[in-house]
């Protein structure tokens, strides 16, 4: 299993960036996908998620309103496009599949694969 993402980089506070992430090679079919970041020293932290039966997306409140997760052409695939970038949303990226039922899909133990992370840094 392989999950991919891609789309990180260099911007400044208010531009947009847009994340993309594939899993591949799941032999049972993913029913969620989500987004986490982590910093040096802290805990990964939950962003965004959705499940693939359906149903609204989630999303941490520091980013509500201006992140979008969405479901691209696979239930495998998602991008998590952001806008108004600030400083604090300067961290790694990670996307994750979950291929099992949890009551709470905020929190990174619901989730069996993981990306190796893509930095994001946004400059003041």
């Amino acid at each position: 299993v392989q999950v991919v993402e891609s789309g990180g980089g260099l911007v400044q506070a208010g531009d947009s960036l847009r994340l993309s992430c594939v899993a591949s090679g799941l032999t049972t079919s993913s029913i969620g996908m989500g987004w986490f970041r982590q910093t040096p020293g802290q805990e990964r932290e939950f962003v965004a998620g959705l499940s693939v039966s359906g149903g609204s997306p989630t999303y941490a409140d520091s980013v509500k309103g201006r992140f979008t997760i969405s479901r691209v052409n696979s239930e495998s695939q998602v991008s998590l496009q952001m806008t108004s970038l600030k400083p604090e949303d300067t961290a790694v990226y990670y996307c994750a599949a979950r291929t099992r039922y949890s009551p709470n899909y905020r929190i990174a133990t619901a989730y069996d694969y993981w990306g190796q992370g893509t930095q994001v840094t946004v400059s003041s």
